[in-house]
C-alpha cells in the first residue's frame, strides 16, 4: 500500500455478489477507479443499490432519503404545470412526457410522477434507473435526482499535480488509493493539470463525469422538444475552490454515511452534479433556451398559477397539500437546496 492508500473503516460487509463484480472489474492491482466502483454498487444487476427489490424513497421503514415525490401528487403537478408554461404555444398533446430514472417504489402502484395526476400529454412513459432509454419525436423529458447518481471519478492534488482516486481490495477490506494513471482519455479534459489548474495539497474533486456523459447519450438522440431536471450541484468554480473534501456522500436510513467504502450494493453513493458541464452539454446538441434555477424560482415562475390556486383554495385550514408546497418551495427545505436545469430544441 503506498503513502498515497487511504484505509477506510466499515467496509467488513461486502456480499459475495458484489466481491464477484469488483474482482472480475478490478485491475491485476486489485483496484479500479472510483467511477467504476460506484457503477458496481449502484447497478451491477445482481449487487447494485438500484437493483434491489427495497423501497429507497419516503420516511418509511428501510428507505434511506427523501426526495421531492416524497410529497405526493403535488410535484408530479407542478413539474407539469412548469412544463406546459415552458413549452409556450406549443400544444402538450404533441408531445410524450418521458420520465427517466424513476424510482418504483416512488409512487403507489408506480407510474411516475404523473402517475396519480392528470396531465396534458399526449402520453407519459417511465424510464427505471438502468434501463435502456430511447427517444425519439416530440418530448417533454423530465428527471429528478438522477444525474447526482451517476459514476463519479475522484481526484486529488498532491505535490502538484491532479492524480486519480480509485478503490482497492487489501486483504479483505477496501480501500481508497491513488492509482498511478489518470483514466481520463476524454478530449474535453486533456491533462488535468494544465486543464484544472493548481489546488491546495489535499484538495479532493468528485468530479461528475458520468453525469455528463449521461446528458450527452439523452441529448444525442432524434427527439426535440423540452428538457428539464432537478437536482443539487454547483458551478466548475464552487467545485474547483470551494469544496475542498468533495462533494462526495453516502446515505444509509436517512443518515449521511462518513464512510462512502461502507455497504456497497445497500448505501445510496452520490455527488453534486456540475451545471456548468450540463449546460455545455445541452448547448453541444442545438438546445437553446438553457436556464438554472433553484427549484423555488423554478416552480413559482412557471406554475405561479397552480401554486396560488392551492394557496387559495386551502387557506383556512391545514393541508397535506400546502404542507407539501412549504417542502418544495421553502429555502430551508427543498427550495434552495435543488436546482433545475431547462432547456429546449426545435
Amino acid at each position: 500500500m503506498g503513502s498515497g492508500d487511504t484505509p477506510l473503516i466499515g467496509t467488513d460487509e461486502l456480499s459475495p455478489a458484489f466481491l464477484d463484480a469488483f474482482r472480475a472489474g478490478a485491475n491485476a492491482d486489485g483496484a479500479m477507479t472510483f467511477a467504476r466502483f460506484v457503477d458496481i454498487a449502484l447497478y451491477d444487476r445482481k449487487a447494485g443499490y438500484y437493483r434491489r427489490a427495497k423501497a429507497r424513497v419516503g420516511a418509511g421503514k428501510g428507505t434511506d432519503f427523501v426526495t421531492a415525490t416524497s410529497t405526493g401528487p403535488l410535484f408530479g403537478e407542478l413539474v407539469s404545470a412548469s412544463c406546459v408554461s415552458l413549452l409556450g404555444k406549443n400544444d402538450p398533446r404533441a408531445f410524450t412526457f418521458v420520465e427517466i430514472g424513476a424510482e418504483p417504489s416512488a409512487r403507489p402502484g408506480g407510474g411516475g410522477i404523473l402517475g396519480e395526476a392528470g396531465h396534458p400529454f399526449g402520453a407519459a412513459r417511465t424510464v427505471s434507473l438502468g434501463d435502456e432509454i430511447r427517444l425519439e419525436g416530440p418530448c417533454v423529458v423530465f428527471a429528478n435526482e438522477l444525474f447526482d447518481a451517476q459514476p463519479f471519478h475522484r481526484f486529488v492534488f498532491r505535490s502538484g499535480s491532479w492524480r486519480e482516486l480509485g478503490v482497492a481490495l487489501r486483504e479483505g477490506r477496501l480501500a481508497e488509493v491513488e492509482l498511478p494513471l489518470v483514466s481520463l482519455a476524454d478530449g474535453r479534459f486533456g491533462d488535468l493539470t494544465e486543464k484544472w489548474g493548481a489546488a491546495a495539497e489535499g484538495y479532493v474533486v468528485d468530479a461528475p463525469i458520468g453525469a455528463m456523459l449521461l446528458l450527452e447519450k439523452i441529448a444525442a438522440q432524434p427527439w426535440s422538444g423540452l428538457f428539464v431536471t432537478c437536482d443539487y450541484g454547483k458551478s466548475w468554480q464552487e467545485l474547483a475552490t470551494a469544496t475542498p473534501h468533495g462533494t462526495a456522500r453516502a446515505y444509509y436510513r436517512h443518515q449521511q454515511e462518513p464512510d462512502l467504502l461502507a455497504r456497497p450494493g445497500q448505501q445510496d453513493l452520490t455527488c453534486h452534479v456540475c451545471w456548468d458541464w450540463l449546460e455545455e452539454a445541452l448547448a453541444r446538441h442545438c438546445f437553446n433556451r438553457v436556464t438554472v434555477a433553484s427549484q423555488e424560482a423554478f416552480l413559482i415562475g412557471h406554475a405561479g398559477d397552480l401554486i396560488a390556486e392551492i394557496i387559495l383554495a386551502e387557506a383556512e385550514h391545514y393541508s397535506s397539500r400546502k404542507a407539501g408546497l412549504m417542502q418544495l418551495l421553502h429555502p430551508a427545505h427543498l427550495g434552495q437546496k435543488f436546482q433545475v436545469l431547462s432547456g429546449f430544441r426545435d
